[in-house]
């Protein structure tokens, strides 16, 4: 009894640690991103985001479950009062004559022990402990992984905004220079007023577009605060450096595809295994439970209430329980059939999550080779305009060329330079594409 007890506090006291891990974490506060990089951004994405935090709260209620469960492998104690008042006591006919069995008062206080020798729910839930927390594990993993990938997307999507507000910046210095050359040559009779009003409307269309630009990336930001889990009413400042990102588009195409590194495969695997332990668990249905039980009674009675606990009449007995279920109906072999199918449909799963992968693998490879080869030509051809435009320029200034080749030639450059930092946005978003194929973008 006294090891019964004492087994039963300590079950009781090893929640403690996790609530007050669990009210700790919650009473933490993340701090706001100062210039946030990549990183920055996708560390924050894993603290914040509801869905992660609703993920690791699955896992916590995942392990308090089992420890529920396997509860019922230690001595189960239970204490029962009854106080029961008789006002007409119970009469029985004994030879012919009405006696009185019984006394008015009665109270009887019970103390039952029981424990499971045997059964097949407990020793199940023993057997997948560890495999049921791994699962809630990875399913915590399958969100963060989804998650950074969404968020590095996104960051991208907001750098390449960015950049094109930035190259409307510089468009509209160098246009309000190129206004002031026309309105001085203008004004000393060099020119009329055709490259003027030329300049003036390069001018407007691109301050236009800047603004456009502006509105467009307050909206790409709040989608990115929202994959965060950032306050959407606090300010949100990203930061990159463009040589760095250059350098980061390097990506070794010629790796082999191994799906078992993917977390889906991973999950699938643990999921074959718990469905395994349930096909067990279905065969051990023809086995029998075997489980003890005790008790120990405390009875008064008396026909006088104030004396009702002057006397105790007690008993108490022990119980060896065997149940063994003979026949129903075929329903543990129709069971035990149904987990054998599902053991083989998870691996039908497999196989088609191994396709799927490599199907995958070469969509983004490709989508990462041409958008590779995009870059390249497009910094090529934003040097080409630079140098185009540079010329123009000085021949415009020494009345060699007309305003409007120099009109086209800004114009040539402002699309070379946006079609540029585009290219190498998407080249980094589909190489995180094959990273994320690769099973390279676990957490």
């Amino acid at each position: 009894m006294r090891l019964a007890l004492s087994s039963a506090f300590l079950f009781l006291t090893s929640f403690c640690p996790i609530f007050s891990q669990a009210i700790q974490e919650s009473s933490k506060e993340t701090p706001l991103l100062q210039k946030a990089t990549l990183q920055d951004v996708v560390n924050y994405a894993i603290k914040n985001q509801p869905v992660i935090q609703q993920s690791l709260i699955d896992e916590r209620i995942t392990e308090n479950q089992i420890r529920s469960r396997l509860a019922d492998w230690y001595p189960q104690i239970n204490f029962n009062y009854n106080l029961q008042h008789n006002f007409i006591v119970q009469t029985s006919i004994i030879n012919g004559n009405p006696v009185k069995l019984g006394v008015k008062n009665l109270s009887a206080a019970q103390f039952t022990l029981s424990q499971q020798i045997f059964n097949r729910d407990v020793l199940l839930a023993n057997q997948t402990k560890n495999d049921v927390l791994l699962q809630a594990s990875q399913n915590t993993s399958f969100n963060k992984t989804d998650l950074a990938v969404n968020v590095s997307k996104a960051f991208y999507d907001v750098l390449a905004t960015s950049q094109q507000i930035d190259v409307a910046e510089e468009d509209i210095v160098r246009l309000e220079r190129s206004l002031n050359d026309a309105r001085n040559q203008y004004n000393a009779g060099i020119t009329d007023k055709i490259d003027f009003k030329r300049a003036t409307i390069s001018l407007n269309n691109t301050r236009a577009s800047k603004k456009s630009y502006e509105e467009v990336l307050k909206s790409k930001l709040q989608n990115l605060k929202a994959l965060m889990g950032y306050p959407v009413e606090q300010e949100l400042e990203v930061s990159y450096d463009t040589l760095q990102m250059e350098r980061e588009v390097t990506l070794d195409t010629l790796q082999n595809v191994d799906f078992t590194t993917r977390i889906e495969y991973q999950l699938l695997s643990t999921q074959k295994k718990l469905l395994e332990a349930n096909l067990q668990y279905n065969k051990w249905s023809y086995l029998p439970n075997l489980s003890i039980n005790g008790a120990y009674n405390l009875n008064f009675q008396n026909n006088q209430f104030t004396e009702l606990y002057n006397r105790n009449y007690p008993n108490s007995f022990g119980l060896l329980t065997l149940s063994l279920p003979i026949y129903q109906g075929g329903r543990r072999r129709a069971n035990t059939k149904v987990a054998e199918w599902q053991i083989k449909r998870v691996d039908w799963d497999i196989k088609g999550l191994q396709q799927n992968v490599n199907a995958e693998y070469s969509a983004a490879l490709a989508n990462y080779k041409g958008n590779l080869g995009l870059l390249l030509a497009q910094k090529e051809n934003m040097d080409l305009a630079r140098e185009v435009y540079d010329v123009l320029q000085l021949q415009y200034k020494s009345g060699i060329k007309t305003y409007l080749e120099v009109v086209t030639s800004e114009t040539d450059l402002r699309l070379a330079r946006i079609n540029y930092y585009n290219a190498l946005y998407q080249v980094l978003a589909s190489k995180i594409d094959v990273q994320k194929a690769l099973g390279q973008m676990n957490y």
